[in-house]
């Protein structure tokens, strides 16, 4: 049975260590942690989860399925399990859009990310995928695997006056759905 997790917040040093390979991804251990994980990301609202920030140094990320009330206009999309992960290629065009963090509370920033990435990745089940992301998805596994290279989304902002509170990016959200809808 799954276990919802304490989500580590910035000041925590595992958040800005490289974390190490899974070896055992069979193992009942990492097996374990990956339900913790889901759970532990769709209790918190989350998009997106990664090891380093439930305390464990590994190169495991989730992302999530479900829809957020932290991300309104988020795509719902099945559950992806993502071990050992490498980017190997990322597209020409770079867009900026707004970012939060379960291990950074009551902030958000606007952060530049390619549109799409080419990944390769063990599933739960150890098999090997090669997928393309794009769009919203290619923001948040970009996301997911700064957290297991020890990188949080503040270090990509390009300037100070783009990180705003969680409550005035909530505004923005509200009013610019009002405006779509006028």
């Amino acid at each position: 049975m799954a276990n919802q997790r304490e989500i580590t917040e910035l000041g925590n040093p595992v958040l800005r260590q490289r974390a190490p390979r899974v070896e055992n991804i069979s193992g009942t251990e990492t097996q374990e942690l990956i339900d913790d994980m889901i759970l532990t990301s769709a209790e918190a609202n989350g998009v997106g989860i990664a090891a380093p920030q439930v305390s464990e140094s590994l190169r495991i990320f989730i992302i999530a399925g479900s829809l957020s009330s932290r991300y309104p206009d988020a795509p719902e999309t099945e559950v992806r399990v993502v071990i050992n992960p490498e980017i190997v290629s990322v597209s020409d065009e770079v867009e900026k859009g707004w970012e939060g963090c379960l291990s950074i509370p009551g902030i958000r920033a606007l952060v530049p990310r390619y549109k799409s990435v080419r990944a390769v990745y063990r599933d739960r089940d150890n098999n090997l995928v090669e997928e393309d992301f794009s769009d919203f998805a290619a923001r948040v596994f970009q996301h997911e695997y700064d957290h297991i290279n020890g990188v949080v989304f503040l270090d990509r902002v390009e300037s100070p006056l783009e990180i705003i509170t969680e409550r005035e990016y909530m505004k923005l959200v509200t009013q610019s759905d009002s405006e779509e809808q006028e």
